[in-house]
């Protein structure tokens, strides 16, 4: 049986989905259900359920976007950074393996590149240069970055690291779906993450037991948001006319109170797995046929 917490929000939502398709036993645990965040809770829960897996989904993303997370430090530090702590002691006590959802928020820019110069982007052993220890950054940025130094040396636990999810199901928290509504956009190269892919990446880890440890969780390849839009107007036939800030210091004069993280992600140790990640041009593409 897996313990699934956060298994309400909009990622959690996908592993549970996931995980009830496979015919997998799992409990979706909220904290109205168990305070997880207090570590005699969390060990009384586990003592109780015997779960083999844990899957930790929940955190603090800030609504409507990460900028509220400045407004609520507190929250999004427990949620980011003190959670993961909690969970690891708890699951080194009871010997039970885990997986937690990250963020590839933590770095910035295109990383690694090859030999003619393509972004390659930044590997799971490359340090973050968008936290707390490398500012600027978001509050966010820098309380996902503490949560996986908290995880440091741990021996049993995936570290699934998401960036921009996307599906072909409309909603506020779809990449799609924001850049369908935002009255003007940002035009930058960014990694992203097919949410039901993401998933099933990360349960496929578990279910075939590939070493523990930091996995980029992304689509393969980089993507403009010009390009996202142009698979959206061609793809859904849509004659709105999308508007662009000429760059970024006039998105975050008219816009954000915070730097965001544009990043690029080399997702090679996920692929050396067996899983085959696809195309983000591609798997983009696939949700606007679909979309629902």
């Amino acid at each position: 049986m897996i313990l699934l917490l956060g298994g309400r929000g909009f990622v959690g939502t996908a592993f549970a989905h996931s995980l009830a398709k496979r015919s997998l036993a799992f409990e979706v645990v909220s904290r109205r259900q168990c305070d997880y965040t207090r570590l005699d809770h969390l060990i009384a829960l586990i003592d109780q359920t015997n779960p083999s897996f844990l899957i930790n989904a929940a955190g603090y993303t800030g609504q409507p976007n990460v900028e509220a997370c400045e407004d609520h430090k507190a929250e999004c530090l427990m949620g980011n950074a003190v959670l993961p702590g909690v969970i690891r002691q708890a699951c080194e006590l009871r010997g039970l393996p885990w997986g937690h959802v990250s963020s590839g928020c933590i770095y910035s820019g295109a990383g690694n590149r090859g030999h003619a110069g393509a972004a390659l982007g930044h590997r799971e052993t490359d340090p973050p240069n968008f936290c707390f220890r490398s500012p600027p950054c978001s509050f966010y940025s820098g309380s996902k970055a503490l949560g996986e130094e908290c995880l440091q040396g741990a021996e049993s636990v995936f570290v699934w690291r998401l960036r921009i999810p996307f599906s072909c199901r409309d909603g506020s928290r779809n990449y799609l779906s924001k850049l369908m509504h935002y009255e003007r956009l940002l035009d930058v190269t960014n990694s992203l993450a097919e949410l039901d892919e993401f998933v099933d990446a990360c349960l496929y880890c578990w279910q075939h037991r590939v070493p523990f440890g930091t996995y980029n969780v992304v689509n393969s390849g980089a993507i403009t948001t010009r390009e996202v839009v142009g698979l959206i107007i061609n793809c859904l036939k849509t004659d709105r006319e999308f508007k662009y800030f000429r760059d970024e210091a006039e998105f975050m004069q008219a816009t954000a109170r915070v730097p965001r993280s544009s990043c690029v992600l080399d997702n090679s140790k996920l692929l050396r797995t067996g899983f085959p990640m696809s195309n983000v041009h591609d798997a983009i593409r696939r949700s606007l046929l679909n979309w629902q």
